[in-house]
């Protein structure tokens, strides 16, 4: 396996902070391997870094597997360096069997979107989250969660949830029948 090298740890400790998928844990590095080409590509304004096949991301409280992976990030300084001075980070997109585990939750899906300008991700092709701690489990078309709002919009939703005691009559209760109404007086 290839080391990871300088500049794909330094791009990734940029992206996974944005997530807010571990707020409270430890800081650790995080290092982006992949079994194909790694290819960075700058404009003056950002650079472009993608990965392929077989790529395996961790970090604070989280990893990420998938089979590409691309991240972009906004750029400063010397336009004609090769690197350039990283400013923040615009955006990711990891696609195919991605697969995200942090904590307690996982999520599976196709495609996932990080977009930390808009406080978001999106997960799309089939995507599922499973809560372990909770018994949960939450899928739809579409999953969009925003960063800080406690908010998660779902297109065409299914969700399993831990059992709900029996709310049903007893078996041995009768039922309540109304008084009979007097005779009226003529």
């Amino acid at each position: 396996m290839k080391s990871p090298r300088p500049m794909v740890v330094l791009v990734a400790s940029l992206v996974f902070p944005v997530l807010g998928l571990a707020q409270n844990a430890p800081l650790q590095s995080t290092v982006i391997m992949s079994r194909g080409p790694g290819v960075m590509v700058s404009t003056d304004k950002e650079t472009t870094i993608t990965f392929r096949d077989q790529v395996e991301v961790t970090g604070t409280d989280m990893r990420l597997s998938c089979d590409y992976l691309e991240v972009v990030v906004l750029r400063t300084g010397d336009a004609s360096a090769t690197i350039g001075k990283v400013e923040k980070f615009k955006s990711m997109l990891a696609t195919g069997h991605v697969q995200i585990v942090q904590g307690d939750r996982e999520a599976a899906c196709g495609r996932a979107e990080v977009l930390p300008e808009q406080d978001k991700i999106i997960l799309s092709e089939t995507p599922v989250i499973v809560f372990k701690t909770e018994n949960a489990r939450q899928a739809g078309r579409k999953i969009t969660m925003y960063r800080g709002q406690r908010k998660v919009e779902i297109e065409e939703p299914v969700t399993s949830l831990p059992p709900i005691k029996d709310l049903g009559f007893e078996a041995e209760s009768k039922p309540v029948t109304p008084a009979a109404e007097a005779p009226k007086k003529p």
